[in-house]
């Protein structure tokens, strides 16, 4: 699914990184846990998240994901906006919460972790 798709799937704008829409992203996470993040997402994921600090961008450059869609209409600030553009992370945002937009998603056809990828360290 490319962010094109999804900003249409999730009525979504754009923040950061139009340039790359048509970057495909293949699995969906959706978590306020950064931790939870860092434990289970897997590159070329979308994160869905409703935190808007500092932290989300410090956690997806380690995660190597590179789309973030803030639900609930939460906005990122200034700060985290750079941190996005100089890391080259897409940033959307929905108003849509959080049960929803991975619904919309999933129901487009992107797969999420499933039980068994989350139990399994190795894949």
């Amino acid at each position: 699914m490319t962010i094109k798709e999804v900003l249409e799937i999730l009525e979504a704008e754009i923040i950061t990184g139009s340039e790359y829409l048509d970057m495909e992203v293949k699995i969906g996470c959706a978590s306020d846990l950064m931790s939870d993040v860092l434990a289970f997402a897997k590159p070329n994921s979308i994160l869905l998240t409703g935190l808007a600090n500092p932290q989300v961008v410090h956690t997806l450059d380690m995660a190597d994901i590179k789309v973030v869609c803030f639900v609930r209409g939460k906005k990122p600030g200034e700060k985290m906006i750079s941190m996005a553009k100089m890391l080259d992370i897409v940033m959307l945002m929905t108003n849509l919460p959080m049960f929803e937009s991975s619904g919309r998603l999933y129901s487009q056809g992107l797969p999420g972790l499933g039980y068994l990828d989350i139990t399994r360290r190795d894949g």
